[in-house]
Parts: C-alpha cells; structure tokens; sequence
C-alpha cells in the first residue's frame, strides 16, 4: 500500500549522553551547604535530591569546624536535612522549614 503523501523522515535517536553533558550542565546551580560542628567525626547532607540516606553526601571539615559540600541541583524546591556522627540535625542558617512526617522540620532549599 502506497501513502498518498510522502513519509516522514524519522530524525536518528540521540546517543547516550549527547544531550545530557551540556543541558544537564547548563541546567545545574552549584549549592554550598555548610554547619558549624567541630567535634563530629563526620557530617552527611541527606535530602530528597539524595534519595535521603539511600546516596548521602559527605561533607568535609574546614580548619575552622565547619563542615560543607557543593552540590550541583538543576532549577526546583528541595528538603534537606543534616546527619552529624549519626544523628539528625537542622540546617541553622536556613529560615524555611517544611515539617517532616517524622515529628521534625525539614530545611527547604529553592534553587533558581
């Protein structure tokens, strides 16, 4: 059977990651997160960009007892909260908190 127009032509699937390195890099902002915690063996930022305790993020120690990471998250709303040596702790620089399901606030981040 013959169509009575021509076909379209069928534009070739991108490759892995041919659109992903620039558009997802264009879409990213870079995050500081930071709290002062010089007696802790370790602090860990855990949210909803980190699955929360499923991929967190480790944090590293400055000279001063502030732990902080930079983190890449693309334009949105995120809730986020601190593990310091296992134990949970609010973000004290941050004024917006949404309450958690767990009896607790959570810390919101709004990255533009």
């Amino acid at each position: 059977m013959r169509l009575p127009w021509p076909a379209p032509r069928l534009a070739r699937p991108p490759k892995l990651g041919e659109y992903s390195g620039a558009m997802a890099k264009s879409a990213m902002n870079q995050q500081r997160f930071s709290i002062q915690a010089p007696a802790a063996l370790s602090v860990q930022l855990v949210g909803d960009f980190t699955h929360w305790q499923k991929q967190p993020i480790n944090l590293h120690k400055g000279d001063s007892g502030i732990w902080s990471a930079s983190v890449p998250l693309a334009p949105g709303t995120y809730h986020y909260r601190f593990l310091v040596d296992g134990e949970w702790r609010d973000d004290p620089e941050c004024t917006l908190r949404v309450e958690n399901p767990y009896g607790s606030t959570d810390a919101v981040r709004q990255v533009v």
